[in-house]
């Protein structure tokens, strides 16, 4: 169905035929030119790893052990973990780098590898450039028996993880404590099972009803936190009476919020209310996406800081936050970017941060949402066919809207007065999203089908 090599990593539909999905011979060769990097950067032999719940995912580890092992580096494997969880271990291990054996928000027949540099990040377009032709040319070398890396198993990080939150300073125990929190959790049949019930303890919710609890990979739906596949959080929080709902992707990097009436918080406004907690104690510039709210730029101005847009993907958020000093990022995708815990997306931290403003607020989380703008997002997407033009298609596009400023950074951004619709193709997926933001629904909606029909015309 798929092969994927991106800024994200490497990702594919499980099964069929080699250099078309992720086939174990794929699987084999990425990994091992990925090693072979490490091994020429000679920043340590250590690597860790750790992967999802997927159904696949077992599969794909032992193949990654395998050739890591036969490089010569040694494994420390976390088991089933999350994306944040490895990205951490990398730092505290002093790991030359890592592998999350994840396909993220994608459904059960994908899977992917994650690929991080010495700094448990996501490693650069141009290091990603390296490793994919080092991957085209086979160019590694094995080693002899006697010098084969070592395997260990380390199961202890996730509760490390924990204890990294509650030790973070702004995250405010007492004030959730104080709340008694009736709380539903959607973690999806994968490692959020393992990890959210348990830091929703210690921060001191008082309840917690967990749905789809199994640890299978068997995603009781699509497992993207979308509104469109929430409605059983949406119902269950309703049913039991509860204060809010909390919904995590299968690798928990992502992180949405419903409110106690069934109804969405945003996934948009997750990194706006953070970002608005974080900067009410401690000023500085923000960072997000050209995808996400402009609600976050004016959050960050009203609290005296600047805001900069990047292109999407983390890796670029990432870039850009550096390059600006942000104090706190991410995407509108609900992804938490927090600098003096790591430069990663970390639904775990987004928790107790974003808990920790509503425990400061005086009432529910429905009140808590009136505190932001009500801008709409309309997201859509078109899927691609194999040698489909998109750079002479987005050029024909701006050429007809030659009249509004344009932006080229990451795909196409055409701004409308106060509205803008965004055109990229995706990291992940064979498709071009196609992301419009308005103050009414309808106009959004009304942007968004607009461009999609420019795009089918020219197609």
């Amino acid at each position: 169905m798929a092969l994927i090599k991106s800024i994200s990593g490497i990702r594919g539909t499980i099964g069929g035929k080699p250099g078309e999905n992720l086939s174990p011979l794929d699987i084999v060769k990425f990994t091992a030119a990925f090693g072979s990097w490490v091994k020429e950067k000679n920043n340590g032999k250590k690597i860790i790893i750790g992967r999802d719940s997927r159904i696949s995912g077992e599969m794909v580890r032992s193949l990654v052990v395998s050739t890591i092992t036969g490089l010569g580096l040694d494994i420390v494997d976390l088991g089933l973990s999350t994306t944040p969880t490895v990205e951490l271990a990398v730092t505290w291990e002093q790991a030359a780098g890592g592998i999350i054996i994840t396909a993220s928000h994608n459904p059960k027949e994908w899977n992917a590898l994650k690929l991080l540099d010495d700094k448990g990040e996501f490693i650069s377009a141009e290091d990603g450039a390296i490793i994919l032709a080092k991957a085209a040319s086979d160019n590694f070398s094995f080693a002899p028996v006697d010098r084969l890396g070592n395997y260990v198993a380390n199961n202890s990080y996730l509760q490390k993880h924990i204890n990294s939150i509650l030790n973070y300073p702004l995250v405010d125990v007492q004030s959730i404590r104080k709340k008694h929190y009736k709380i539903v959790v959607d973690v999806i049949n994968s490692t959020g099972a393992l990890v959210v019930p348990s830091l929703l303890k210690e921060l001191g919710v008082e309840e917690i009803i967990v749905l789809n609890a199994e640890v299978d990979g068997k995603f009781a739906h699509n497992p993207e936190p979308l509104p469109e596949n929430l409605s059983a959080l949406s119902s269950a929080v309703i049913k039991s009476n509860a204060d809010l709902g909390i919904a995590v992707d299968p690798d928990v990097d992502r992180l949405s919020f419903v409110c106690e009436d069934g109804s969405m918080f945003g996934e948009e406004y997750t990194l706006v209310a953070v970002a608005d907690y974080v900067l009410g104690k401690k000023p500085g510039n923000t960072v997000s996406n050209m995808s996400s709210t402009k609600a976050l730029k004016e959050i960050t101005l009203k609290h005296g800081g600047q805001y900069y847009p990047s292109a999407v993907g983390e890796v670029n958020v990432v870039k850009k936050m550096k390059e600006v000093n942000a104090v706190i990022g991410g995407e509108g995708n609900g992804g938490i970017i927090v600098p003096d815990l790591h430069y990663g997306r970390d639904a775990l931290i987004g928790i107790g941060l974003f808990l920790s403003a509503l425990g400061q607020h005086k009432n529910g989380l429905k009140s808590f949402r009136t505190k932001y703008p009500d801008y709409f997002i309309s997201k859509n997407k078109i899927e691609l066919q194999n040698g489909i033009d998109v750079g002479g298609i987005f050029e024909k596009i701006k050429r007809k809207y030659k009249n509004q400023p344009a932006n080229t950074e990451d795909g196409l951004k055409i701004e409308f007065d106060n509205d803008w619709v965004h055109l990229r193709t995706s990291n992940t997926e064979p498709i071009i999203r196609i992301y419009a933001e308005s103050n009414f629904e309808t106009t959004a909606n009304n942007i968004a089908q607009r461009l999609m029909q420019d795009i089918k015309e020219f197609i």
